[in-house]
């Protein structure tokens, strides 16, 4: 059985992986990769250009020598000219020594010209490597790039991603807000026409009847003043409508007729 120490731990790992995973572009993962590949590559460089700089110096010390065996050489043969085989055989002993160093410097500039070769065919293989990596990574990014911004056009179209999803949220909370604003009145409207509501506007004490009466009063006072305005009409501005009307229906007024 699992402890639960061990489970916090590995709840714990999960949640930092998904939260790193989440924080972690590729892009500057990608970069840093190179930027690393970038630093061993000099490192390299470095390398080669020490073991040149070494073997350059093992080859002046090689001609120096060889320089001081040709001078010592001279100088025996001038001492066995002179009858002094003495400082003959001394030369020639300083000449076996430098002989014995010379061969040593060679081989190790030998060994140094193999390690320059192979750190340069090193350095040659992983530059190869760095820029095939550099344009592998620049392609990555492009293609990268051009999901992600794809991703968010479609997530915005969609209404998918988390600022459209919360605009889509906004609107439809509104958007039921308003019918519920809309069905409230038009309740209340035929609550107001069935008299069941009151209209709060009109003066206190006012009902149906009240308002039935003044609508019917309102109607024979507009009767009235149509009446009066018909009369002060003079003869002459009788619409024929009017006129027609009167023949039709029965004998002129007697007090028109006198």
């Amino acid at each position: 059985m699992t402890s639960i120490p061990k489970r916090i731990a590995a709840l714990f790992r999960t949640k930092a992986n998904k939260a790193l995973d989440r924080a972690e572009d590729p892009r500057e993962v990608l970069d840093y990769s190179y930027a690393q590949q970038q630093e061993l590559l000099q490192k390299v460089r470095r390398g080669v250009a020490d073991v040149a700089t070494s073997r350059k110096r093992i080859d002046l010390q090689i001609n120096q020598l060889r320089l001081s065996g040709g001078k010592l050489e001279g100088q025996a043969q001038q001492a066995l000219a002179a009858g002094r085989e003495d400082l003959a055989r001394e030369a020639l002993t300083r000449r076996t020594g430098v002989a014995s160093q010379l061969t040593d410097l060679e081989a190790q500039r030998s060994s140094l010209q193999a390690e320059e070769e192979k750190l340069t065919l090193a350095s040659q293989r992983l530059e190869a490597k760095v820029d095939a990596f550099r344009t592998r990574k620049e392609t990555i990014k492009a293609t990268y790039t051009a999901a992600e911004a794809q991703t968010r056009i479609t997530e915005a179209v969609t209404g998918i991603g988390e600022e459209m999803g919360d605009v889509g949220l906004a609107m439809q909370r509104a958007q039921d807000k308003t019918e519920e604003l809309q069905a409230r009145a038009g309740a209340l409207d035929e609550l107001l026409a069935s008299g069941a509501l009151e209209d709060a506007t009109l003066p206190a004490g006012r009902d149906d009847i009240q308002a039935e009466l003044e609508r019917v009063t309102a109607g024979q006072d507009v009767d009235k003043e149509l009446a009066r305005m018909k009369a002060e009409l003079p003869a002459s501005a009788t619409p024929p409508a009017l006129e027609g009307k009167g023949t039709e229906e029965g004998p002129p007024d007697r007090e028109a007729t006198s």
